[in-house]
């Protein structure tokens, strides 16, 4: 048996697989790169107008405020006492926000849980048993209050 010269030696096969596992890996590459292109592009045009519209919420807030003091002038009040009057209520609402948010704040825990369970992970790597009562908790209902 006697190797003719049109067949391939497994090095040139091995050559060949390995351009074109590179040549394969090189298109996903720049495939990759023009997708996370566009898509910052676009994320970053969505951010903008974000901003934009952010922008435009706080004019709408001035003008609404400017609105409702001169409204209030209407009643005979003096223009200042008027725009003071829209600053309180302004400061009543930002008060309550920041108490609903302390409560809410308050309500953040540690995920206890996780805690335990993964203080078990040593012991139950090592092949030992974790306790059976520590075991059965692991199904139960987390209360997130």
């Amino acid at each position: 048996m006697t190797e003719q010269p049109d067949d391939p030696t497994i090095g040139k096969i091995v050559a060949d697989i390995t351009r074109d596992l590179n040549v394969i890996v090189q298109h996903q590459v720049d495939l990759a790169k023009r997708e996370v292109v566009t898509s910052a592009k676009v994320g970053g045009i969505g951010a903008a107008m974000f901003v934009v519209a952010g922008f435009i919420g706080l004019l709408v807030i001035i003008f609404v405020s400017a609105g409702l003091a001169h409204l209030l002038s209407m009643t005979g009040l003096h223009l200042a006492w008027c725009y003071l009057i829209v600053a309180g209520a302004y400061l009543l609402v930002a008060a309550g926000l920041v108490l609903v948010g302390i409560r809410l704040i308050k309500r953040v825990r540690a995920p206890r849980e996780t805690i335990r369970t993964a203080k078990q992970l040593p012991t139950a790597l090592k092949g030992e048993s974790p306790r059976a009562a520590s075991s059965s908790r692991l199904d139960a209902p987390v209360d997130v209050r």
